[in-house]
């Protein structure tokens, strides 16, 4: 999901005039690196070709942090036609009417993205905050997970991995990896340090994920910096090699991260394993959107159904190892595995019938693993607030380009805002004019 940046155009690269000429035939995707079968867009290409009887040539170009991405559609100097945001972006996204609504009506082409899409990930996309936008009808889910311990079974037992006070644990000092993204490190820290108000019912898990106040974040500040002698390094992509390696022994990483890790571990003799520690967790999910800037809406739609057919899931599923936000019965099917030991409660996801079945549980978590996680909300105001204590934690000074997009996000957002009250004042003196006449 969130990898390293390698920006290139995955089939014909359009520049300048050439795009501008023949824009209507072009699609331009904005992706997150090493997040899509390649082979996917050139079947697009094809299948497109078949159901409208146009053509159509894909730009691709990638991003790794959801903030530079959105800085550029919120400029609107892009014109891109599909992107692919996480969830509290999406959150953003709507609150400043950057969006457009996904029409699916796709005449003789079937609707894969509601008969596809899990009845799970529509329930958590219906809680995004969009300012009483629904998200579902401008974002279509495409990956999900969680965010947990991936860790070396030889030098750490489950017991010590099912808490998140191992990253106090001396017995590793070195050997740990921190995923070098504060908002999902944030999340499950504070539920960690909060678990008596969770179990006696001052605040839920859910309310919780939108607490970004100057005691939460000195609480976790705290208890990163505790941390910080122990961690042998903050990454952003190399953490899962260096467990494949035993150069480190825990990684608090995502979940697809886990998997590709485990995979690439058993080639060479290690043994990991992943867990979200008992206190819980974040789940996060990213999803298709068209910004308001596109210029070939119909592609941008023909595009995010195609990604919802069950066969091209799991094509980027193989090719990535996250997990696809389809759940239809040849996924289940494909995914059921009875090399698995344990068997695990997957109909949150799947639906009745898949309430024990032998599955990828890094993949597919578990009901009860599920309800111990929450979805990540956006901060807002307060993201600056939580980036300068990420930056003291690690001993860093905020680098400029993060202030800039902060800068620049809050004065979009400022501005959005004084145009939406603006627009309010004008159409309730509107109104009033009409009741009095």
């Amino acid at each position: 999901m969130r990898r390293l940046l390698i920006l290139f155009v995955a089939l014909n690269l359009f520049l300048g005039t050439t795009i501008a000429a023949d824009r209507e035939h072009t699609l331009k995707i904005y992706n997150w690196a090493d997040y899509i079968d390649e082979d996917v867009l050139t079947e697009f290409q094809e299948w497109y070709k078949e159901q409208t009887g146009e053509e159509v040539e894909i730009v691709y170009q990638l991003f790794d942090i959801n903030e530079i991405m959105l800085a550029k559609i919120e400029r609107g100097k892009e014109d891109f036609d599909v992107v692919c945001p996480s969830e509290y972006i999406i959150e953003r996204m709507l609150r400043n009417d950057l969006l457009l609504p996904i029409d699916k009506d796709f005449g003789k082409t079937p609707n894969y993205i509601d008969s596809n899409i899990s009845p799970y990930i529509i329930d958590r996309f219906n809680m995004i905050d969009g300012s009483g936008k629904n998200a579902n009808d401008y974002a279509v889910g495409y990956m999900w997970g969680t965010t947990g311990l991936l860790y070396n079974t030889k030098y750490v037992t489950s017991d010590e991995a099912s808490s998140w006070s191992i990253l106090h644990n001396e017995k590793f000092r070195k050997k740990i990896f921190i995923k070098d993204a504060f908002r999902d490190v944030y999340g499950p820290i504070l539920v960690s340090l909060k678990q008596k108000e969770i179990e006696s019912g001052e605040i839920t898990m859910d309310e919780l994920m939108y607490d970004a106040s100057d005691e939460s974040i000195a609480l976790v500040e705290n208890f990163l910096k505790r941390a910080k002698p122990l961690v042998a390094g903050w990454e952003a992509d190399f953490g899962k090699e260096m467990m494949t390696k035993e150069k480190a022994y825990i990684n608090l990483t995502w979940s697809g991260d886990a998997v590709w890790a485990i995979e690439e571990a058993k080639d060479v003799g290690v043994t990991l394993d992943y867990y979200v520690p008992d206190e819980g967790s974040n789940v996060w999910f990213d999803g298709w959107v068209i910004p308001k800037y596109a210029k070939n809406i119909k592609a941008a739609r023909y595009f995010i159904n195609f990604m919802c057919r069950s066969d091209i899931a799991l094509k980027n599923m193989d090719a990535i190892g996250y997990v696809s936000a389809v759940a239809t019965p040849e996924v289940l099917e494909a995914k059921v595995d009875d090399s698995f030991e344990k068997s695990v409660d997957v109909s949150y996801f799947f639906g009745e019938g898949a309430e024990d079945v032998k599955i990828d549980a890094v993949q597919y978590p578990d009901k009860k693993v599920i309800e111990r996680c929450a979805m990540m909300h956006d901060s807002g105001a307060r993201t600056e607030q939580m980036l300068e204590m990420w930056a003291r934690v690690k001993g860093e000074v905020v680098k400029p380009w993060v202030l800039i997009v902060i800068g620049v996000t809050l004065l979009a957002m400022l501005i959005l805002g004084i145009r939406r009250k603006i627009k309010q004042y004008h159409h309730s003196r509107h109104r009033r004019r009409k009741r009095r006449k």
